[in-house]
């Protein structure tokens, strides 16, 4: 597989239709959020420093009412924030990433997609950290806040070769334990590992305190089995040749992949994790301005 130039991983429509929608985090860490930030990670940690008068303009969620019932003037309180949020961006680089039907892979869009996050992140001045593992952490760029550093998740993403098998939990264990401050992981994978294991590192990130993403990477002829004939199917991941006729097996094949689906959504549901099927058909800025419309929705009501 060729390497992909790092330039051509950001879509710039996904990027301006994202920016313009704005990221909105959906849980209140310190349980009170600082007026509407622009930022998706921005505005948690904060503490009280000062009022000022209020001018028209302002936001009227911010005014001290107590100050008006004893002086009869608007004062806003004034917040000084602690840190900016970071986000951990977590890759499935593993082999049945490589798979595709058409002209792009699964790993292909999963390396735009953590791409076009990183750049978002990172423009609207909060930190982030990137990870790509298959049954280890194989390439990991600690926290930053620097815009420069596009650089050098671009060019890690674009290197990436996959060849080994996957390993979701251990990974996300692993994660769990090295975040030292609340945030937000985006996982990126096809999940095509022990459900079992993929949700306890999920719990294991969640009793963190940390809010779970999930882009379930899936390509169409995965979701659709539209072959026909007979035909010899690669195993990946250690997996075994296999001959068949995908007529045959076709309805049994589906059940069972829309049992797995519902298996994790239900899963992602029991702690509160957003879950979204990602079709590497759809074009990207589909797929964020989408869940990012959504987002704005639920975390603004």
């Amino acid at each position: 597989m060729a390497k992909t130039h790092p330039n051509l991983l950001l879509d710039p429509l996904a990027i301006q239709r994202a920016e313009s929608l704005g990221l909105h985090a959906r849980f209140v860490v310190e349980g009170y959020m600082a007026g509407e930030h622009k930022s998706p990670y921005r505005g948690f940690a904060v503490e009280f420093t000062q009022h000022r008068e209020y001018v028209p303009g302002d936001d009227t969620r911010h005014l001290d009412w107590k100050v008006l019932g004893r002086t009869d003037r608007y004062y806003l309180k004034q917040y000084e924030q602690e840190t900016n949020y970071v986000a951990h961006i977590l890759l499935d680089g593993s082999e049945s990433m490589k798979y595709g039907s058409g002209s792009i892979t699964k790993l292909d869009y999963g390396k735009m997609m953590a791409a076009c996050l990183s750049y978002l992140i990172l423009h609207q001045r909060d930190a982030v950290a990137v990870g790509v593992f298959d049954a280890a952490m194989r390439h990991y760029l600690p926290r930053t806040g620097n815009m420069a550093s596009i650089h050098t998740i671009m060019s890690i993403l674009a290197a990436f070769k996959p060849t080994e098998q996957t390993g979701i939990g251990p990974v996300l264990h692993e994660a769990a334990g090295q975040i030292r401050r609340k945030g937000i992981v985006i996982l990126i994978s096809d999940l095509f590992d022990d459900e079992d294991a993929i949700m306890s590192g999920i719990q294991h990130l969640r009793f963190g305190g940390n809010e779970v993403i999930l882009f379930h990477t899936m390509d169409p002829f995965e979701l659709e089995f539209p072959f026909s004939g007979m035909v010899e199917f690669d195993g990946l991941e250690k997996m075994e040749k296999l001959m068949t006729r995908p007529r045959e097996i076709r309805k049994s094949y589906l059940r069972e992949v829309e049992s797995f689906r519902a298996r994790i959504r239900e899963g992602c549901d029991r702690n509160n994790v957003h879950y979204v099927l990602v079709n590497t058909t759809q074009p990207l800025h589909e797929v964020l301005s989408g869940y990012l419309a959504f987002r704005l929705k639920t975390t603004t009501r």
